[in-house]
């Protein structure tokens, strides 16, 4: 493994207008964290989750992020991977799964 990625789960307590019928972006930040500690037993990474109306913790890259998904009208929860944003609305797990081996997260 090359380097331990963050993964950030941007989203807010109020599901998304779009987003009705799908998970909170909570629940999306707890199922990812499983899933991707399935898929990469043995093999360290930081997952994050920032509510994009809370962001008084959050350092300046963050709060910035969190801002652009509000002004943007991105559909949450919106997952990033070291800067790259990999999922919006409904993240896909393929989709994440392939950030990851870009930095050397290899499924055991």
């Amino acid at each position: 493994m090359k380097k331990k990625v963050e993964i950030c789960v941007y989203g807010a307590e109020v599901l998304c207008p779009s987003c009705v019928n799908l998970p909170s972006s909570k629940e999306t930040y707890e199922w990812l964290e499983a899933a991707v500690a399935r898929k990469y037993p043995n093999q360290e990474f930081a997952i994050s989750y920032i509510d994009i109306f809370k962001t008084e913790e959050c350092d300046r890259e963050k709060k910035d992020f969190a801002a652009r998904v509000v002004e943007e009208d991105m559909f949450y929860p919106v997952v990033v991977i070291e800067g790259e944003i990999v999922g919006e609305g409904n993240p896909k797990l393929k989709t994440i799964y392939s950030a990851m081996e870009k930095y050397g997260y290899a499924a055991l």
